[in-house]
């Protein structure tokens, strides 16, 4: 942008300051990408006993048989100590485990290093979390209705509290924003971060209303492809990706042909895929080689329960995966046209500091206070929040 460096424009630490590590899963068997998997390890682990239960679990500093910690906020499961725990598997639910990639995790805080309860108690239908990408320039800022386990990265949630209440935003932003004729709305200012964004974090602001709507609007359609929510995203023209020849029950390679824009998974054959859904990386690893690796590849060196997996391909997965070839070649064509967005006459982070947006006081950095329900806690006591 022409005019304007770096350090002209705020930072996205201090436009949404409430941020949180991704959870820390200390062990890889409580997710995966099918349910039915986690219920088979927590079976096998709840039928071993002793010095076996406690191989099986993988104990770390943070977490033994013997932890005692609480229900995660919002979720029905045990609280008894693991080494007398019995009963059927908590109920997994959807995560976001790497970029693009949505998997399973058992909800259960015994099985967690550092859970991060303060993200679950404010995680609900009206919430959505932004996470940094740090070693991702083209893509430095993901969005997700899904709570993210993505490192090492930060996790900022639109709202701080449950129901869509109290943005994460700097106080005194939203009026800025209505000064400068633009809408506050907490969605419409994350559309417009998600288009505006650098890979250093920094998110310029412009005083010109015509560019923030174009911004906006290029935004909210990078949102909806990546919360695939609502209607499900389609290629234009018809050229819908469709399984051309049958998949294998257990492919073990993935091979694109450019020529044919075509996607091999051994002898099994899904096009058309463009070339801009092949290429898209995060982090400098290819999205599709990095969510087929996830399902496919063997267990070496994990632990007997990450072991315990589908022994043929899902046919799930066969449709996220056309629906994910499809939601990266929209989203790199929605990249394309932002790289022609240019942030007119921006409004430089001295300006915040002297509109008083800047600094952010402590308080807004730190998780607001949620006392909507009782939380269990270790062995059926209640938690005290």
């Amino acid at each position: 942008m022409p005019g304007v460096t770096h350090d002209d424009a705020p930072s996205l630490a201090d436009l949404m300051p409430w941020s949180v590590a991704p959870p820390r899963l200390g062990r890889a068997w409580p997710a995966a990408p099918d349910p039915a998997s986690l219920k088979a390890r927590w079976n096998a682990l709840l039928r071993a006993e002793g010095a076996d239960r406690e191989a099986l679990f993988e104990p770390t500093r943070s977490r033994t048989l013997h932890s005692a910690v609480g229900q995660l906020p919002g979720l029905v499961g045990g609280t008894r100590k693991l080494a007398r725990a019995d009963g059927p598997c908590p109920e997994p639910v959807r995560v976001l485990a790497a970029p693009f990639d949505e998997q399973w995790l058992i909800p259960d805080q015994r099985l967690i290093d550092a859970a991060r309860p303060e993200l679950w108690r404010v995680a609900d239908d009206a919430q959505i979390f932004a996470v940094d990408l740090p070693d991702s320039p083209r893509l430095p800022l993901l969005a997700t209705s899904r709570l993210p386990l993505l490192r090492p990265g930060r996790v900022r949630p639109l709202y701080r509290r449950p129901g869509g209440a109290e943005p994460n935003l700097a106080p005194g932003l939203p009026d800025l924003l209505r000064r400068l004729g633009h809408s506050p709305d907490p969605v419409d200012f994350l559309a417009w971060t998600l288009t505006a964004v650098r890979p250093d974090l920094t998110v310029p602001l412009t005083r010109d209303p015509e560019v923030w709507a174009r911004g906006v609007e290029s935004g909210h359609r990078a949102l909806w492809l990546l919360r695939r929510d609502g209607e499900r995203p389609r290629l234009p023209g018809g050229r819908r990706p469709y399984v051309r020849a049958p998949l294998p029950a257990r492919p073990l390679t993935l091979h694109y042909d450019r020529d044919e824009e075509s996607l091999h998974l051994d002898e099994g054959r899904v096009s058309p895929v463009p070339p801009e859904a092949w290429d898209f990386e995060t982090g400098g690893v290819r999205v599709l080689e990095q969510w087929f690796a996830a399902r496919t590849a063997p267990a070496t060196g994990a632990g007997p329960l990450a072991a315990i997996r589908p022994a043929t391909w899902q046919q799930t997965w066969t449709s996220e995966l056309l629906e994910l070839i499809t939601v990266l070649t929209l989203l790199a064509e929605t990249a394309a046209r932002r790289a022609e967005l240019t942030t007119a006459d921006p409004v430089t982070a001295a300006e915040l500091r002297a509109a008083g947006v800047l600094p952010v006081p402590r308080w807004a950095r730190l998780p607001a206070t949620v006392l909507d329900h009782h939380e269990e806690g270790p062995e059926g006591q209640f938690a005290l929040i």
